[in-house]
């Protein structure tokens, strides 16, 4: 069974999302690092189990990059929840799995980043046929040697995690091509939604 790596919250305005969450969670995010020549940076918070939440959005210390920012961050007027990631061990060997099942999630692309510690994270993802990584049908990520995000973020808790799509039994095909656990319901448009619990109360995500 493929598991939840991290939920994807992208925001036009990374500061000020930041301080949303930390104001009404209780628990401040802290800063993940920037992703050089994709005028990104992010902000983690641990969701328990090997979980995290990552809050992506534009990294004003860089120029802006040649092509548009990932996480469709460009076109957002406000925070969204656009898409999720299962962790594997093994990608390729998921990929093609995924592939006899019906479906596929794409080819594995690596990436990196440095940590404000000056730790470089590698890890290898997938991206779909455009390049894009969005929508309640999750990517795969493969931390490889990498220790992984979570192990030392301040801490919420994921009490709920569901999807909404206009065709709920293709969805479900999907999700089940990826070994993806999590319940579809129709829906007039796609998007996941996600409770978390802190000290000073929850929020829902959209």
């Amino acid at each position: 069974m493929s598991g939840l790596d991290h939920l994807v919250l992208a925001t036009p305005d990374l500061p000020g999302t930041v301080a949303a969450v930390t104001r009404l969670l209780g628990e401040a995010p802290i800063a993940g690092g920037r992703h050089d020549g994709r005028g990104t940076r992010n902000f983690l918070l641990g969701l328990g189990d090997g979980g995290y939440l990552e809050i992506i959005g534009p990294d004003d210390d860089q120029p802006a990059p040649a092509l548009p920012r990932p996480f469709g961050v460009d076109e957002l007027t406000e925070p969204r929840l656009i898409t999720w990631a299962v962790r594997v061990t093994d990608i390729d060997a998921a990929i093609a799995a995924a592939r006899m099942a019906g479906y596929d999630p794409g080819t594995a692309s690596d990436m990196s980043r440095d940590t404000p510690a000056r730790q470089s994270l590698r890890w290898r993802l997938t991206l779909s046929r455009d390049g894009s990584h969005t929508g309640v049908v999750p990517f795969l990520i493969d931390w490889g040697a990498t220790a992984h995000p979570s192990a030392s973020l301040p801490q919420v808790t994921l009490r709920g995690l569901e999807a909404v799509h206009p065709d709920p039994v293709e969805t479900a095909a999907r999700l089940r091509a990826l070994s993806a656990d999590l319940a579809v319901r129709p829906g007039l448009r796609g998007g996941l939604i996600a409770t978390l619990d802190g000290p000073n109360g929850s929020i829902t995500l959209l």
